[in-house]
């Protein structure tokens, strides 16, 4: 795989954290002397993506994304939290008015060829219910943006739910943590992976290189790692990607 995370034919590798605004991350993975408004810049440098989370709970303001436009390279991707008005209030029932608002919100990151994934991320005690998601992804195919769920209640893990997504090219959003193993099946010509564990071998670190280089002969993947205070998800997100380019 070449520098920049391209495989023969296929897609590129995309590798990041859920976040760059963390102090704490000084000085193991930014600059100890590094002001905090140079943060994104940095990461940029080391990682090639970043998972907005803060979406989740308010849209991002025009300026604030010309600013991270500008601070990043053209191969940077972004990708989004969806609104938790239409995964947890609205439950994914009647949003066409919220997924066309918050379309237009990221519309400038999409312009500018700059966009990942949207993660749709619906709470525990949302149960697999196959109409609703229908209509949802139905209502969903004006918008620009790629969706991808990380679904968190195991009725979602069913085969009439995989083809469904594949009908609308959604990505199963691949998610573990310490509580959570979501099956890695692939559903759309893109993939989409959140690792959440508190720790990782690097016989781990290894094989989920492998599996994201696998992956990409597909399409696009996108990865992202914890974003807790600690600097260790950042590491481990920058030793992956560097593996996946040849240089670690």
């Amino acid at each position: 795989m070449n520098s920049d995370a391209t495989p023969p034919t296929g897609g590129r590798v995309y590798v990041g954290c859920s976040g760059w605004a963390y102090p704490a991350w000084k000085p193991v993975f930014y600059p100890e002397k590094l002001p905090a408004k140079k943060f994104l810049e940095y990461y940029a440098t080391r990682l090639n993506s970043v998972e907005v989370n803060y979406t989740f709970r308010s849209f991002p303001r025009r300026t604030a994304i010309d600013s991270w436009l500008a601070q990043t390279a053209e191969d940077f991707r972004f990708s989004f939290k969806a609104p938790q008005r239409i995964t947890h209030f609205q439950r994914l029932q009647d949003c066409g008015p919220t997924l066309e608002a918050f379309d237009g919100a990221i519309a400038p990151v999409a312009d500018a060829g700059r966009l990942g994934p949207v993660l749709f991320q619906l709470p525990p005690n949302f149960k697999a219910d196959e109409a609703r998601l229908a209509q949802f992804l139905a209502d969903a195919k004006s918008c620009r943006f790629r969706i991808a769920f990380e679904f968190r209640h195991e009725s979602w893990f069913d085969p009439a739910i995989y083809k469904l997504l594949e009908r609308h090219n959604a990505a199963l959003c691949v998610a573990e943590s310490d509580d959570l193993a979501t099956p890695d099946v692939a559903t759309a010509d893109f993939s989409c992976y959140r690792r959440r564990k508190t720790e990782y071998s690097e016989a781990e670190l290894a094989e989920i290189t492998a599996n994201l280089q696998k992956r990409a002969q597909r399409g696009d993947v996108f990865a992202y790692f914890k974003h807790e205070e600690e600097p260790t998800g950042a590491l481990w997100a920058a030793k992956v990607l560097a593996a996946v380019r040849g240089q670690a």
